[in-house]
This record gives C-alpha cells, structure tokens and sequence, in this order.
C-alpha cells in the first residue's frame, strides 16, 4: 500500500505518461523519450524484443548441452563480470542441479584467494568453460580466460559469448573455438538477461528456460498496454519507483522470496548503473532482513514479493510498501522484463538515460593507472569519521576485497545490520571487483550521499595472470585503489580498513 500522497503523485505521472504515449515510444524505439541525441540509447533497445529471436535458438544451445555432456563435462565455468554473469547465477541458483545439465560455478573475482576456491571446486578434465564479455575487453574476464587456456589446451572445452566485432570474437576465431555466440549488439549488458549472455550458460546448465519462456510473453503483452498504465506492470512499478526517489524515497528495499532470492543482485545492478548519474539514482537495496518500522528512515521505498511478517508493520507506521504476486523460478524471465520495462520508464521520469554508464570507466581508466604505476595509495579519512558523517537519507557501502564465500559474507551482513539498525540508513554489501560492474556507477554518477568503507586483506598468496606483467593480487589491489580515487574525485567520504576493524566498529556503541 502506498501513502495517499505518493499514490496520487503515481497516478498524475501514469495519466501524464498515457497522453504522452510514452509506452508508445518506448515500443518505438524513440530515443527521445530519454535524450534529444540518439547515441547511447537508440543502439540499447534491442532488449525489448530479442526473447522473440532467441526463442528458436534454444534448441542449439541443448545441442550444445548434450555434445558437452557426451564428451565427458560435467561442470560449466563461467567467467564474466555483471551483466555477463548476473543472469546466469540468478537462474541457475534459483532452478538448481537439473539432470542432464552441467553443475554452474562462477568466477567474477579477480581476488586470489577466490580464483583458488573456484579451481579447488572443480576438475578440469571435466569442466566446459564459458567466456562472457559483451565489450569483450573486460580486463577481469580476459584475465581469468588467460589463466584457464594454459589450463585447458582444448578449444572445444571453450564457449565465447561476445557482441560482433569484438576482440573476444577475434580472439576465439584465432584458437579455433567452435562454440561461438555473437549477441545482438542493441542490448547492453544489464538488459541481457534473456539474450545469449544470460540464456547460454543457463541452458547449458539445465534451466527450463522453455517452460520460463512460456511466461515471459504474458508479461511483454502487459507492458505493452498504452492507456491504462495501473494495468502495465513495468510503468507502474517504474512510475511508483521514480515517484518514491522524486519523494526523497530513492533506497529501493526489495524483499524476494527465498526460491528466487538472488534475483536482487540482478536487479541492483539494473536499477542501480541505469539510474545513477547526474547526481540522481535509486539505491537498490537488497539482501536485507526486514526490521522493525523503528530501524528506517524516511528514504524507503519496500517492495516485496508475496507475503512477508512485518510489512504490515511498515505500512502502519506511514512506509509505502508495494506488494508483488509470490514468484517461483519459472517467472524470472517474466520478471527480468518487468524490472528492465520498469526501470526504462523510471530513467525517463528522472530525465536520465538509463542505457549509458558514463562514470564506469573512470575506475577501469584509475585501475589501468594503478597497474603501471601512475596512481598512489589514495589518502582517506579515518574509518571512525566518515562513519560518523552519516545523517538521514545517506547510505553505508560495504565494499569488501574479499572472496565471496559464506563465512566471509554473513560477516558483512552481520556488521551491515549492526550499522542499520545504530545509524538508521540504508546498508549495502558489495564484494569488489564485482559491485564496480554494478553500484559502482550509482557510487560515483548518483547523489552524494554515501558513505563507503573498503575493506581490504591482502592475500598471503598470488598467481600470476598469463601473458601480463602483473598477478590477480595485484589488479585486484590496483581496482580498489582505483575506485576510491574515482570516489575520492567525486568528493565521496570514503574509509579504508580491515574486517576485523569493520566488525569492531560495527560493534562500538
């Protein structure tokens, strides 16, 4: 339920965007519903439409499958950062071990000690390995292919997903890869999810990706209504979502159900690189347990999907709480679309582009910087003080150099719900180098408001990146570095330190 207030403010934009046929345009193709110029916008709409041609593709990626199968692989590798690997975790984690399907592992980590846990995890004489890159230039991505070629000699072991004409394509036509995907390039990364990048590993991983489709179309069909836009579930949400950020409510608080709970990482990466610049953005905030009204501030946006102990609370207590239908795995598809619809209308409430990404280079730039040497240890305010700059409406980032694994992550998010509930702000949770793929934009193109804690541990051990001069410890250090420069040129308040330091501050009363 939403407050009278923003729900009337919903109401007059979904009138206002029904005279102007926005849904129309959208459909259209017509950039000018974001921008007057078509660059960055014109060229990324190829999301709107490409289940329709990936359809019929979806028997050669089960061929591909069973060949795989049949030659002894077991597990499918994954290297790729973001959009490149997002979709794919999402539903691969929410369907499970299908029969038939090769066991998923996933490496976007340039973290040592995280490249060591995912080959511990798997035997390579049984392993197929996807390389996923729509720039097919990630540094993250190229690196870990390096280092799996002078693992796996054989070509045929190897799946190229890539855009036309990239140095990937290139790249896998000189080592005689057979399996080579090239994506439509009219999509950029974050809206991928139902085009080769995130449909590929999925089936090759024995996704029902057919039974998912069959749900995907009734969702398209409703956003395609022009007049009644309550009935069009991707304006509507993105109607209340813009709304909320235009209301000081810009921290989006998802609450998903377990089946499909992994779909907020997806989801923050969409909302939070398509709206973050200009100094606006809507803070994805997912993974979060749900707290007592008193644990907020005035900056919520709730949204939950089916029901959930405590929203009744939220809402008694003045919170807009949007209630969605209880999903399984079998909408993700459907859901991808609503979420990649409702953000597009969003980015044109806020007048933004949501196609572009104008603020991510500049910690790859700092990060290249950093390797050969042109960027020093970055200087930063004591942890104690930027923590204590914090005030209502700003958020906390955790960006932890960490490998990703369980133990390390319920430490973060135990210190993440110590900090939310003493401070009363949002709290986020992003493990480096992959939020840079993701929040990273809204950190540095969205409002000023966050307060950011890195932590760093460097690893006791190291392995070299085949064919460069520098190891997978040292890029990961060089990103860190990196991206606080980009922060700290922003005038972003930023704070270096270890877990253990974050633990006890977390602790401090």
């Amino acid at each position: 339920m939403l407050p009278d207030s923003l729900q009337s403010a919903v109401r007059t934009r979904l009138e206002s965007l029904a005279s102007a046929d926005i849904v129309g345009r959208v459909w259209a193709r017509d950039h000018t519903v974001w921008q007057p110029e078509p660059a960055e916008c014109a060229d990324r709409l190829g999301w709107l439409t490409v289940h329709q041609q990936m359809f019929p593709r979806l028997p050669a990626m089960a061929d591909l499958r069973d060949r795989l199968r049949a030659e002894g692989c077991e597990t499918l590798l994954l290297l790729g950062m973001g959009g490149s690997s997002l979709a794919p975790e999402v539903m691969t984690s929410s369907f499970g071990p299908a029969e038939g399907g090769l066991r998923f592992e996933l490496l976007d980590s340039t973290d040592p000690r995280q490249v060591t846990a995912v080959l511990g995890r798997v035997d390579l004489a049984r392993t197929a390995v996807a390389v996923s890159s729509k720039s097919g230039t990630t540094i993250e991505t190229r690196s870990q292919f390096a280092l799996m070629r002078d693992r796996i000699p054989a070509p045929s072991r190897f799946v190229v997903i890539t855009d036309p004409g990239t140095p990937l394509e290139s790249e896998a036509h000189r080592l005689g890869i057979p399996h080579l995907f090239l994506n439509p390039p009219d999509i950029g990364g974050r809206f991928s999810a139902l085009s080769f990048f995130g449909l590929v590993p999925a089936v090759l991983c024995g996704v029902d990706v057919p039974g998912m489709f069959g749900r995907v179309g009734q969702m398209v069909h409703a956003c395609q209504q022009r007049r009644s836009l309550e009935e069009n579930p991707g304006a509507w949400l993105g109607a209340v979502m813009a709304e909320a950020a235009l209301a000081g409510r810009d921290k989006l608080t998802l609450f998903l159900p377990h089946a499909v709970e992994t779909l907020g990482h997806w989801v923050e990466q969409l909302v939070a690189e398509s709206t973050g610049k200009q100094c606006r953005g809507i803070l994805p905030v997912e993974g979060e347990r749900i707290g007592p009204p008193s644990a907020y501030g005035t900056d919520r946006l709730f949204i939950a999907y089916g029901p959930l102990d405590g929203l009744d609370d939220l809402e008694a207590a003045g919170h807009p709480v949007v209630r969605l239908p209880a999903v399984g795995p079998l909408d993700l598809g459907a859901e991808f679309f609503r979420w990649e619809f409702a953000t597009a209308i969003a980015g044109h409430i806020l007048g933004i582009n949501p196609f572009d990404q104008p603020n991510v280079e500049e910690s790859k730039r700092n990060a290249r910087r950093a390797l050969e040497g042109g960027i020093g240890e970055p200087v930063t305010a004591p942890p104690g003080e930027v923590l204590g700059s914090a005030r209502p409406g700003d958020y906390l980032a955790i960006l932890a150099y960490l490998p990703r694994d369980r133990a390390t992550a319920d430490r973060l998010e135990r210190a993440r719900h110590a900090f939310r509930d003493r401070l009363r702000i949002a709290t986020t949770v992003g493990f480096g180098p992959r939020y840079l793929h993701s929040t990273g934009q809204l950190h540095k193109g969205g409002p000023n408001t966050g307060v950011f804690l890195v932590i760093e541990e460097p690893p006791e051990s190291d392995i070299p990146v085949p064919g460069e001069p520098y190891t997978f410890g040292q890029l990961e250090a060089a990103q860190a570095r990196g991206d606080i420069a980009a922060l700290l040129e922003h005038g972003r308040r930023v704070a270096r330190l270890s877990l253990a330091d974050l633990e006890a501050l977390a602790a401090t009363r």
